[in-house]
């Protein structure tokens, strides 16, 4: 969180058109301390407060960038995006083609999803985004790829849907870069070198699945984990490079399976290279049901074991 609010915070600094908009961004600092200081240091010209209407909030800051600005509007959680489905959808990745090429529309539309500190909004609809052309659509996992995608987002010309994994909001601490710097959108990154099988994880699966790799290296298993951190435009590349080394695949996210990224990156194996499989894809994701609240919660959403019994069962299905 702190790394975002520090990449928001520089490129308001550099750059007078970037400006926030969102519900209770001012005073009261934000869901989850999400603009903690910028209200302080901005005031309430450029951090904007909305009523609660996230059309017009989308709106609003589709329109501004129309007309040259830079906005960064925060749907506070990813369960309220279908309120502005209108302006996502047919407005904000379509003006640029509608218009051959005139209109830019620089928006940053910044969301939270999944499992969180307070349990609270956790269901995942970031699939649906990475379906529509005209979209860039990341989701970092660690603090230092949260500042670098989040700058790279503000500088984009065209509109970036930024997820942030609840769970990685207030979570482990890593160094980061003091100045303003970019971590590019669209290239996936080898979080760790495996020669057995290849983990596709996104966002806060990427916790889990170097917690699984771990165990198993205690197995003599060794997981190539593939922090995948653009959804769209997708890493074919570099997923079909691991996986050409470890000849074996597991798709690990916290949203659901059923039409999740993971089948995209299925689907981009078996088009382009399925002689390489030598075992069945697992895909790992939620249950299919909507994320409950409680006690219940953690039946319903995937964990390091799965990850260990999954990379397991791959090794043992081995094809002759």
């Amino acid at each position: 969180m702190e790394a975002v609010i520090e990449a928001i915070a520089v490129a308001m600094r550099e750059d007078p058109r970037v400006f926030y908009i969102g519900q209770d961004v001012g005073a009261m600092q934000g869901s989850m301390q999400g603009t903690k200081g910028l209200w302080e240091e901005f005031g309430p010209m450029r951090i904007r407060e909305a009523p609660i209407s996230e059309s017009a909030m989308v709106g609003a800051a589709l329109g501004a960038a129309l007309f040259g600005q830079r906005p960064i509007v925060e749907i506070s959680f990813g369960e309220f995006l279908p309120a502005a489905m209108n302006q996502l959808i047919n407005q904000a990745p379509n003006l640029h083609y509608m218009t051959g090429g005139t209109a830019r529309v620089p928006v940053v539309v910044r969301t939270r999803v999944g499992d969180g500190p307070y349990g609270g909004h956790p269901q995942d609809y970031s699939a649906w985004f990475a379906h529509v052309p005209g979209w860039k659509v990341v989701m970092p996992a660690t603090p230092v790829d949260a500042k670098g995608m989040m700058t790279a987002a503000i500088r984009d010309d065209g509109p970036v849907l930024f997820f942030e994994g609840m769970s990685l909001s207030h979570a482990a601490r890593a160094p980061v870069p003091l100045d303003a710097f970019e971590t590019p959108i669209g290239p996936a990154r080898i979080a760790r070198e495996g020669r057995d099988v290849t983990v596709v994880a996104v966002g806060s699966s990427l916790p889990l699945a170097v917690r699984a790799a771990g165990e198993l290296a205690a197995e003599g298993i060794e997981l190539e984990i593939l922090d995948l951190r653009t959804l769209r435009p997708l890493d074919r590349d570099a997923i079909l490079a691991s996986v050409r080394r470890t000849r074996r695949l597991i798709t690990v996210h916290e949203a659901w399976v059923a039409g999740g990224i993971g089948a995209e990156v299925v689907a981009s194996v078996v088009e382009e290279a399925p002689e390489v499989l030598v075992a069945p894809v697992i895909r790992i994701g939620a249950a299919a049901v909507p994320v409950p609240s409680g006690k219940v919660r953690p039946h319903a959403l995937p964990n390091a074991r799965h990850i260990v019994e999954a990379a397991r069962r791959v090794m043992a299905g081995t094809r002759a």
